[in-house]
This record gives structure tokens, C-alpha cells and sequence, in this order.
């Protein structure tokens, strides 16, 4: 038989299976479905976690190496809350800067009130002038212009969850009482501070500390006799980054401290 004008029979087979319709790009969705759904409880936790938990894991993120570089002073906790509460410190002082422009004996005291961020906290410092400026001479008892401004810190820092130390101060010209030392007043100013400030806006409990220091702890050390010596301290202490607030056995003596 002659083939001529024949083709040739083709035959197909088609091979059973899915892979030819069922890709794989479904898992990718599925699997950025299921990472956003963890993300989303991950946040939903967060947000109900003590702050404990929210500051561990923002210092991690600051420093996820673990390399310390936040560390700050022993004194204030973790280097991370240090950080932070120097920033509150700062936005403190500016506010008592604000409330003690309200006094009318402002311009007069103004060169007498010094504050400083440190290592301890806020430190305020109610300095004297040779007349006297804050209390009366040789006397625990407070001058009106120094009881309206202690008054006027007691209203700013009793709205606080900080902890407050108050030191006393002299300079080193001896009394004229011998029975009435510089001991004596510089526990009885840093008293009668207390005493003032806890009539007017501070919580129970929120003074730590009360020191004496006579004049063993100078402001200025080249003139002993400088009334700036003479001096009444409050310590607006660093929150603590975790665990219950300090006791007064943490709050460590100074050396010359008397009690």
C-alpha cells in the first residue's frame, strides 16, 4: 500500500498528579497570615504586662547585645532608668523653677536657690546669705520668705512617687551655746523642713531620711565660714527601676552624718 498523502498519528499522554495546578504560593500567605496574628497577641501581651516586663524588653531593644552600654550609676538602678529619670529630673527642676517665680520675694532669693540633676536625684538647695536668708540666725525656726518657699516645693514635689532625703548644713563658726551645737541646728533646720513640707502637700511616708550634717560637709571648702555652708538640702531621690520602694536602710549615711 502506498503512504503517500498519510500523516503520522501523534499520541498524547497526559500524566496524573496536582502539581500542575497546586503551587506553593498559598503557604506564603498562610505562613505572613500566621507571623501577623503572632505579632498582633505578642502586642495584645505587651500591653497588659507590669512595667517590669515593658522595661526589660525595652532595654533590650536599645541593646540587644547585652553589652552594657546603658549602664549608669549603681545608685539609680539600671542604666536605662537612670537615663529616663534624669530626663524627669530635668523637667522638675524646670517646674519648681516655675512655681518659685511665683513668690513675690522672687529676684531677692532667686541667687540663693540652686539645683542640680546628680547621681542621688534632684538635689535643692536652700542656700544663706550672711543675714540669714531662709531661717532665722542660730535658729531651727524658718524666716517667712523660707517658710512660703519651702511650702511652695512641698505642693510641687508631694504630687510625686519619688522618695525624699532632707540634709542640714552649717558652717563651721562654733555657736555661742554650748549645749546647742552646729550639730543640734542642722538636724533641727532639716526637722523643721520636714515639718513645713508634711503640713503642706507631702504623703506620709515620702520623707526616707532626715541627716544632720553640721559643718562637716562644706559647699565651700577653701572658706568654711561662707554662709552658703549654711544650707538646708531636699533630695528628690530616683524612682526605683523595679521591686518595692527603698527603705531608710537605703538610704546610706554620708559620712559626718548624725542622726
Amino acid at each position: 500500500m502506498s503512504q503517500t498523502g498519510h500523516q503520522p498519528i501523534i499520541i498524547i499522554k497526559k500524566k496524573k498528579g496536582h502539581s500542575g495546578h497546586h503551587g506553593g504560593a498559598w503557604k506564603v500567605a498562610y505562613a505572613d497570615f500566621v507571623t501577623a496574628m503572632m505579632a498582633f497577641f505578642m502586642v495584645m501581651w505587651l500591653l497588659n504586662s507590669s512595667v517590669k516586663v515593658k522595661k526589660a524588653i525595652s532595654t533590650y531593644f536599645q541593646d540587644p547585645s547585652g553589652s552594657g552600654e546603658l549602664s549608669g550609676s549603681s545608685s539609680a538602678g539600671s542604666g536605662e532608668s537612670l537615663n529616663i529619670s534624669q530626663d524627669k529630673m530635668k523637667d522638675l527642676k524646670d517646674e519648681l523653677e516655675q512655681a518659685f517665680k511665683k513668690s513675690p520675694d522672687y529676684e531677692k532669693l532667686k541667687d540663693y536657690v540652686q539645683m542640680s540633676v546628680t547621681g542621688d536625684g534632684l538635689r535643692i538647695e536652700l542656700l544663706e546669705s550672711e543675714q540669714g536668708m531662709f531661717f532665722q540666725s542660730g535658729s531651727p525656726n524658718p524666716s517667712n520668705v523660707g517658710e512660703e518657699l519651702i511650702i511652695r516645693m512641698a505642693e510641687q514635689l508631694g504630687q510625686l512617687p519619688n522618695q525624699l532625703l532632707i540634709e542640714g548644713h552649717t558652717d563651721a563658726r562654733p555657736l555661742h551655746r554650748k549645749e546647742y551645737t552646729n550639730w543640734e541646728l542642722s538636724v533641727d533646720r532639716a526637722n523643721s523642713a520636714r515639718r513645713i513640707m508634711e503640713e503642706h502637700g507631702l504623703r506620709p511616708g515620702q520623707v526616707l531620711q532626715v541627716r544632720g550634717f553640721a559643718d562637716q560637709n562644706l559647699r565651700d571648702k577653701d572658706n568654711p565660714d561662707a554662709p552658703s555652708n549654711r544650707r538646708v538640702s531636699v533630695i528628690v531621690r530616683y524612682l526605683p527601676s523595679d521591686g518595692p520602694p527603698p527603705t531608710a536602710a537605703d538610704a546610706k549615711p554620708a559620712e559626718g552624718e548624725h542622726h
